[in-house]
């Protein structure tokens, strides 16, 4: 039994370690936001520039990007069918910048009552033990309690790092969503000035 504690704690762990270094990369500002799509917003000021900020979208592969050139595709629709059109769109980027941070979510909870687990198994194997052979060996004691401990403090060691990087993802991904939003917005009035 405590053999399974630490072979699903080992699993655990990696999940949550190969999340943690997925999102980093995939969450990183200018993977996301392209500061060379930014520049290319920043000079599109007209219609005319659009054609330039399309281009520049489709060199750089990004969540601003594919919003941006759903926005210029639909420049002819009036302007809250198109703002209605981008905000839906946003809502998926957002899903797709999230995607993983449930794993995280899941093994924040899940570390924690796996190393319980692997200390009440651990306490009726000492216990059980203790109830054959008596108080007569201390070291055997000792050696079966720190068995126990080892497994809660796994538990929290995994808990502890996918906790702070949940946070942060999550908090990161707000961030790039109010960016986002406000780099569409821009675009989005900028083009819709002269209208009415």
């Amino acid at each position: 039994m405590d053999s399974l504690i630490y072979i699903l704690l080992a699993v655990t762990s990696v999940v949550g370690l190969a999340f943690i270094v997925e999102r980093g990369l995939a969450l990183r500002w200018g993977k996301v936001v392209p500061p060379v799509i930014t520049t290319a917003l920043a000079a599109c000021k007209s219609r005319s520039d659009v054609e330039v900020l399309r281009r520049v979208c489709a060199q750089k592969p990004s969540s601003l990007g594919r919003l941006l050139t759903l926005a210029a595709d639909h420049l002819d629709w009036p302007k809250t069918e198109n703002v209605d059109t981008l905000q839906t769109a946003a809502r998926h980027e957002i899903v797709r910048l999230e995607r993983g941070l449930i794993v995280l979510e899941i093994i924040v909870g899940i570390a924690p009552l796996l190393g319980l687990v692997g200390t009440i198994a651990g306490m009726m194997t000492v216990f059980g033990d203790l109830g054959q052979t008596g108080l007569s060996d201390a070291a055997k004691l000792a050696q079966g309690i720190a068995l126990i401990l080892r497994a809660t403090l796994i538990g929290l060691l995994i808990a502890i790092p996918s906790l702070i990087a949940w946070s942060y993802f999550s908090k990161k991904v707000e961030v790039l969503g109010i960016e986002m939003e406000a780099l569409c917005d821009d675009f989005v009035r900028k083009q819709y000035q002269n209208e009415k």
